[in-house]
């Protein structure tokens, strides 16, 4: 495949064209990457994990006081996040899949660059080629763009369809890897690149008897060549199998799918990309958007919530820590503020964190209750961009971006 040779547009239907297919062929007989001299040692691959798990396509184990199974995906219990620091340990780190965790080998995997936005023809890159370029460590919040959608039907009376997410649907990492800057610009991308679009290594998803392909969504070139790093290791450690391992994309202050896991190529384009993942999906559809849905979703919202669950019985005449997280997609949380009566009255919580960019704060309140019987409790977030949750979060048909405050039920007794 010559450097002049220009990449075909992605088809808008859902499945892969077999034109398409043999672009993709062609491409594992690309010449390899030039190597750099800073050489790094390999990380050997994670753990093996038991060979059941308890949902189908996920290799960790699920116990149930950590994991609510849905469907293909595990939400974190997010009261159990409580006697946690700022990282969520990956034994509690919940999982999204559109189909199955492969289980992949860095020895044989590599990761191919093409298309029309480059200025020569493909370049690839072996597991020990990306190690061996600078990295960075970057602690960095993913979290689904549909998580907390169950609460637009149970507070709001509002349908969604989709994975009916409470708010476990998020996690912590220091996650450490390569530039995707360094790795384009070694690749060639050229100042008439437009968009680029990573693609995953799992399965192809079928969905209603439609084959999607696999998972890929673009980025504007403006964002890939910013901050966002093609991971190899989360928390210290190589990447677990259902977190991506050998490689995975992390999009700082952007929703979940942008992080493609399993990474397997990245096309890099002069015009622009679309997937599945952005015109079908991850858009805002409903009667207080366009007809044809918003603008791709890019930048998560603002949440907050209690490390508590609902329906807790707590006594009355004794002082209780409550706790709890909070955390912005936009700036840095300015403060939390709680309710302990429905949100008739707010009071300021503590901070227990300092808060920063892409990550999100524990903060503290002590409650003694008196009169018994129920209530429920509010947290609400304000960032230093001055965003703060709202009473309502605006519907939309797949139940994305949820951000108003949470009301937790509990009884005094």
């Amino acid at each position: 495949m010559s450097g002049a040779s220009r990449s075909p547009s992605p088809p808008r239907s859902p499945a892969m064209t077999p034109a398409r297919r043999s672009v993709l062929k062609l491409l594992a007989a690309a010449p390899v990457a030039a190597q750099v001299s800073t050489a790094t040692p390999a990380l050997a691959a994670p753990r093996a994990a038991p060979a059941q798990s308890a949902a189908p396509g996920i290799v960790k184990p699920l116990p149930p006081e950590l994991f609510t199974i849905r469907g293909t995906n595990a939400e974190a219990n997010f009261a159990a996040l409580r006697d946690t620091g700022l990282h969520t340990p990956v034994e509690r780190f919940f999982v999204r899949n559109h189909t199955a965790t492969p289980v992949l080998d860095a020895a044989s995997w590599s990761l191919t660059v093409w298309g029309s936005g480059l200025r020569g023809g493909p370049a690839r890159f072996t597991y020990d080629q990306l190690r061996r370029l600078p990295s960075v460590t970057r602690d960095v919040a993913v979290e689904c763009a549909g998580n907390g959608r169950s609460f637009y039907t149970s507070q709001q009376g509002d349908a969604a369809s989709g994975t009916a997410w409470t708010l476990g649907a998020i996690g912590v990492a220091r996650w450490r890897g390569a530039r995707l800057s360094d790795v384009l610009r070694r690749a060639g991308v050229g100042a008439h690149a437009v968009d680029v679009m990573p693609r995953g290594l799992d399965a192809e998803y079928v969905t209603d008897g439609v084959n999607l392909g696999r998972v890929r969504r673009p980025l504007p070139v403006a964002k890939a060549l910013d901050d966002v790093i093609l991971a190899y290791e989360m928390n210290g450690e190589p990447l677990p199998y259902d977190h991506g391992y050998p490689v995975r994309v992390v999009v700082p202050s952007w929703v979940g799918i942008a992080s493609i896991k399993w990474l397997g190529d990245i096309e890099v384009s002069a015009e622009p990309l679309s997937s599945p993942w952005n015109t079908d999906f991850y858009r805002l559809f409903g009667p207080s958007y366009p007809p044809g849905g918003s603008a791709p979703l890019t930048r998560q919202t603002i949440k907050s919530g209690f490390e508590l669950a609902p329906e807790t019985v707590l006594a009355a005449g004794r002082t209780h820590r409550l706790t709890g997280r909070a955390w912005s997609a936009h700036a840095p949380v300015r403060q939390v503020e709680f309710s302990t009566d429905g949100g008739s009255r707010w009071q300021r919580a503590q901070l227990r964190d300092t808060p920063r960019r892409n990550n999100w704060v524990r903060w503290y309140a002590p409650w003694r209750p008196h009169a018994t019987g129920r209530t429920h409790l509010l947290a609400r977030a304000t960032d230093t961009a001055g965003n703060t949750q709202p009473e309502r979060s605006v519907p939309n048909t797949q139940g994305y971006l949820f951000d108003a405050v949470i009301r937790v039920p509990v009884t005094v007794g």
